[in-house]
């Protein structure tokens, strides 16, 4: 096992570069399975998701290769493998997006077998918006020994309405129509970038899917998909967190490689606290200054503030004098990283689905155990400005999200780095 030592009160300066989303690539990866031929893509990110989600891809017959630009080069033919629609819970069950092969495998192979999904502990996160509208595509779908067993001897265009927004089961509905009799509308469908950037993935292999980045897509089906060049969009929460980073050591950081369009909400809320953000083009620079605001979070789907960066600003309020409430909308529970804040000596109070924080003079270092991916991000950033050594045990959920997120911040002036338990 390993951990990560952090010795705070370190101000971050310079510039690094932000890589692809995560997210984008775990359902693009997926959506392979649908295109005949290689595909190669660029920006993805060498961490344990995209590991694990390369693992599945090889047991459903892909191959997959790592090239020296850091692309990804994945390979699907039409004719081989057929037999192969088994993605197993050892692999399924380290990471929730995993269930985007379900829709892929369905439409290209009539048949489906896939473990419910694992990841990170942040509260229910049930898959039954996903059967609904694979159903409603005509799929039969079985759930036993903790399977979800799918088939169809044809897939015909309908109408698909969410009853909530589901990000991942938006991509798996999209996915399974592209190939399907007909034409698909899906009503209240996610919105998020790593939804469009799937979409337009899909376009570029020869879909027809219409309304991207609006509540409603149509999808005309189309009979073959073909493998692509294709580079995926930054990652907007990495891009967060190191925002944050520079503002709570009120540090003078240059990300380069974002999309300041996806990231309006971060960027209005640092302004509102008195962060100075300057977007310049592709880049970002984000300057701490010495007196913060308190201030008011509410996560909410795109594009609203992402659940994802809740952690993170957390770590940073309670940092600001004053009396701050963040109130969790997408996941209710997720508040797993405050108790952890706590004992770094932060005042943080949970009602309900709102954590009311208290800034305090400063933070102390300790030993912290990271619950789940962003809460990670979360404590290491409360690490990077406490008094003394912070001790973030348990990292392995940090890896599967940052590719070496302590020497890119090592690089920035931190004084960060990994060892052995």
């Amino acid at each position: 096992m390993e951990k990560i030592v952090i010795e705070g009160e370190r101000r971050l300066e310079g510039r690094t570069r932000i890589n692809g989303a995560k997210n984008a690539a775990l359902p693009i990866m997926a959506a392979c399975i649908l295109l005949h031929g290689t595909s190669r893509i660029k920006g993805v990110p060498n961490i344990i998701d995209i590991q694990t989600q390369s693992e599945i891809l090889q047991k459903l017959g892909g191959k997959i290769k790592r090239l020296d630009d850091g692309a990804l080069e994945i390979t699907f033919l039409d004719g081989e493998n057929n037999d192969s629609f088994t993605a197993p819970y050892e692999l399924v069950s380290k990471m929730r997006a995993s269930i985007c092969v379900l829709g892929p495998l369905l439409s290209k192979r009539r048949r489906a077998k896939v473990s419910y999904p694992g990841g990170c502990v942040i509260g229910q996160r049930p898959v039954d918006l996903h059967i609904k509208g694979l159903e409603a595509l005509g799929a039969r779908i079985e759930t036993e020994e903790g399977y979800i067993n799918a088939t169809a001897d044809v897939l015909k265009g309908t109408n698909v309405s969410f009853a909530g927004k589901t990000v991942l089961g938006t991509c798996n509905v999209m996915s399974a129509a592209v190939l399907a009799e007909g034409t698909t509308t899906i009503d209240y469908a996610a919105c998020e970038p790593e939804v469009q950037d799937l979409a337009h993935f899909l376009n570029k292999a020869g879909a027809k899917i219409s309304g991207i980045g609006e509540s409603k897509l149509t999808i005309e089906g189309v009979r073959e998909l073909h493998g692509i060049k294709y580079e995926i969009i930054p990652d907007r929460i990495e891009a967060g967190t190191f925002m944050i980073a520079s503002a709570i050591t009120r540090g003078d950081v240059t990300l380069e490689n974002i999309r300041a369009d996806h990231l309006s909400a971060v960027i209005e809320k640092l302004k509102e606290i008195g962060t100075e953000v300057i977007v310049t083009g592709n880049e970002i620079r984000v300057r701490g200054t010495g007196s913060y605001r308190t201030t008011d979070i509410t996560t909410l789907p795109y594009p609203g503030m992402p659940t994802d960066m809740q952690a993170q600003f957390m770590a940073l309020l309670c940092t600001v004098e004053g009396k701050s409430i963040i109130t969790e909308k997408i996941f209710p529970d997720r508040f797993m990283h405050a108790a952890e804040l706590r004992r770094m000596g932060a005042d943080i109070r949970i009602e309900g689905t709102s954590a009311i924080v208290t800034g305090t003079p400063h933070l102390s270092g300790t030993n912290v155990q990271v619950s789940d991916l962003r809460a990670g991000a979360g404590l290491v950033l409360a690490g990077l400005v406490a008094k003394g050594s912070t001790h973030v045990h348990r990292i392995y959920h940090l890896d599967r999200g940052y590719e070496r997120l302590e020497e890119r911040l090592s690089a920035l002036g931190a004084a960060i780095k990994r060892t052995e338990e």
